[in-house]
């Protein structure tokens, strides 16, 4: 997917570059590197820079680079391999903003800070502005806690409705603000507009009732409201994102967006780029 299409796509996206050097106020257009799992993160960070994108977020657990696959982006990275990872998004000239983490820190209860402290001090020496995630309900006091300690954001995300998961309640905005009521401010939301719409909610409605919270956002569109739901290229699904997007700017949001696939494509440089352009259209970036 990634080897003579990839030659033809930077073409394509080298137009996309010219208007993706922003401004610095305003939304910051980029990619989820989960779009690019196939990949490795510096792979995945010249990807990003290929199709446009001035920001990329991370996930932990990505092969870190092709000459060190059996390496992980994580926590554990070396200091070492942390500059490394800094040294290539600066001669990319792409900013990490932003890295995903599971839930797999909190498993040991007796090394829940521990692990959760390790995160917050990765994320310091990477320069991110946030780490996403769902924490469990129980744990925001302790998360809140070294938010304050180390300044760096907490992006509480959502997925989907899943009948098979009744007790999962993060799909519903209304709850999810109710979880951050009274915390800090860098305390908020990854708003993922295409888990909105799989659970059969309003993406616009949602970015309202979150306000000022929504600190992030992973813009998708999707075919239909079913949690199985393909991605597809802005404008062409159900996600209303035009509309999204102008609620978002109504707010005075300014943190990140990011486009990102959960199914890949035998084109997908092309669809990230044709995203990036619809932000930029719709946001003035």
């Amino acid at each position: 997917m990634f080897g003579t299409r990839w030659v033809a796509a930077a073409g394509l996206c080298a137009a996309v570059v010219v208007a993706g050097r922003a401004a610095a106020q305003g939304p910051q257009a980029g990619v989820a590197a989960y779009t690019f799992r196939k990949l490795t993160a510096f792979e995945a960070i010249e990807q990003t820079r290929a199709c446009g994108g001035e920001v990329i977020e991370f996930f932990l657990w990505q092969r870190l680079s092709p000459a060190h696959p059996e390496v992980v982006l994580d926590q554990t990275l070396s200091d070492g391999q942390v500059d490394a990872l800094k040294a290539k998004l600066q001669a990319e000239g792409v900013r990490a903003v932003n890295a995903y983490f599971n839930n797999s820190v909190f498993k040991d209860p007796e090394r829940v800070e521990e692990n959760l402290r390790a995160l917050f001090v990765f994320a310091r020496k990477l320069g991110l502005k946030g780490l996403t995630g769902e924490p469990p309900s129980d744990r925001l006091d302790l998360v809140e806690r070294l938010v304050k300690e180390y300044d760096v954001r907490l992006h509480f995300h959502n997925h989907p409705k899943d009948p098979a998961r009744p007790d999962y309640r993060n799909w519903d905005p209304v709850y999810l603000a109710g979880l951050m009521e009274g915390r800090d401010p860098r305390m908020g939301f990854s708003l993922d507009t295409g888990h909105v719409s799989r659970s059969g909610l309003d993406p616009v409605e949602a970015a309202r009732v979150l306000g000022k919270r929504v600190l992030s956002v992973h813009l998708k569109d999707v075919l239909e409201a079913k949690k199985e739901s393909v991605d597809v290229r802005y404008g062409e699904g159900i996600g209303n994102l035009a509309a999204v997007l102008a609620q978002l700017k109504a707010q005075g949001f300014g943190g990140h967006i990011a486009v990102e696939y959960e199914n890949t494509t035998d084109k997908l440089l092309e669809d990230v780029a044709h995203c990036l352009a619809y932000i930029r259209r719709h946001t003035g970036r």
